[in-house]
């Protein structure tokens, strides 16, 4: 028997948890945490519908994915993947259903279906939450015990401690951990959308570019999906993941970065160049305005045609050479500079938080203070947006349960 503290109550804290009660049933095992709810994010991921994870059919590589982190998810997938996690939450009274985009969300659409879940097995197993218990700092005992000191609320002392308090928008927060010896990666947001101050670009407002692709000049960092121009810039699963892969560039160079965005489906330099001469080339006497071009909207394309600073009544056969050059170069790398973020919805995801050197990446126990583990979002692991986040967060969460839970 150990007498176990989880020290969050989120996703991952809940899922280690209840992992650590069922490894073995007189576990005394505890959940203390800070706000006066449970589960708070779980409740608004996915627009309320809870985003529970995907179905990764369309991920060749993890580190498309997961920028940080994913060496170590892929070992840890080798004990609870997503497959897992569905079986896990359809075991536990939970449908689920895969959308066309490959992201899972219950069958009720509402994301009470699984805060309810949790919340029901863990009372169910005897786990005790207790919510209004803000930890300030932990002191490491020789005789391998960990007291938790919480913030007006005194001192606790347990066999095991796991640390699952979610991402950090500052450093501050995460002193107690380096105190210990921890090592720290800043934290700063990933997941946001860019703010352009274009007003030509702003006029296409509520457009939506099924699918473009978005790259940062001189780097290898780039993006795909579909793309929302919005009244403050762009927004959509393309700039959320480009944001989210280009994090800590973005925030040294104060969100002020370049952005060329190709709106031409995908298509190549190369292959948009032969397809506009083509087109050019069978619509002599057309206006250039009037020509439908790669499923562009007559919106866009006149928006596209003012970009290249060509006239609309202008007839294909009256397109020079440095005209159409020009045209090719804004349908494939058009490029704006950004002034700034803006939030995803009410949803915070950080990159940073504790270093995965500071861990075992077999058990998640800290390497520097024993009987203490890491999971979720407090872990420097973080992902694109489509339930990879919950994904970590289930299991890292279920891993350290698994090892903090055993004798």
């Amino acid at each position: 028997m150990k007498n176990i503290a989880i020290i969050g109550g989120g996703a991952a804290g809940f899922f280690a948890a209840i992992t650590a009660k069922k490894q073995n049933k007189n576990n005394e095992v505890f959940i203390f945490e800070r706000s006066k709810r449970v589960l708070a994010k779980v409740a608004i991921t996915g627009g309320g519908r809870c985003n529970v994870t995907n179905s990764f059919n369309e991920i060749s590589s993890l580190t498309t994915a997961y920028p940080r982190g994913h060496k170590l998810l892929k070992r840890l997938f080798n004990i609870f993947d997503y497959t897992s996690c569905y079986q896990w939450f359809e075991e536990h009274g939970v449908k689920l259903i895969t959308q066309e985009d490959n992201c899972v969300f219950p069958q009720s659409q509402d994301a009470q279906s699984i805060v309810q879940c949790l919340v029901n097995e863990a009372h169910k197993l005897g786990v005790k939450v207790i919510t209004d218990h803000w930890l300030e700092n932990i002191e490491a005992q020789e005789n391998g015990t960990i007291c938790l000191h919480f913030k007006d609320k005194g001192k606790r002392c347990f066999d095991a401690v796991a640390i699952t308090t979610g991402g950090s928008p500052r450093i501050e927060p995460l002193q107690y951990l380096a105190k210990c010896g921890h090592k720290i990666e800043q934290p700063v947001p990933s997941l946001f959308t860019f703010n352009i101050n274009n007003n030509s670009l702003k006029s296409l407002m509520g457009t939506v570019i099924p699918n473009a692709s978005l790259h940062i000049p001189g780097s290898k960092i780039n993006s795909s999906g579909a793309l929302l121009i919005t009244h403050w810039g762009i927004s959509g699963p393309a700039t959320l993941k480009l944001s989210s892969y280009a994090a800590r560039i973005a925030k040294e160079q104060n969100y002020k970065i370049p952005i060329a965005i190709n709106w031409a489906n995908g298509f190549s330099i190369a292959e948009v160049e032969k397809l506009l001469k083509d087109t050019i080339q069978n619509n002599p006497q057309k206006q250039i305005s009037s020509i439908r071009f790669l499923d562009i909207t007559n919106r866009v394309w006149t928006f596209l045609l003012s970009r290249a600073d060509i006239d609309c009544p202008k007839k294909c056969n009256e397109l020079s050479k440095k005209m159409i050059n020009k045209l090719i170069e804004t349908l494939t790398n058009d490029i704006y500079t950004t002034n700034g973020k803006g939030a995803f919805k009410e949803e915070f995801v950080t990159c940073g938080g504790v270093s995965l050197k500071s861990i075992n990446s077999n058990t998640l126990e800290s390497k520097h203070v024993p009987n203490l583990y890491f999971a979720g979002e407090v872990l420097d692991i973080d992902a694109i947006t489509g339930g990879f986040n919950l994904q970590a967060a289930w299991t890292t969460g279920y891993v350290v349960g698994l090892n903090i839970g055993k004798e």
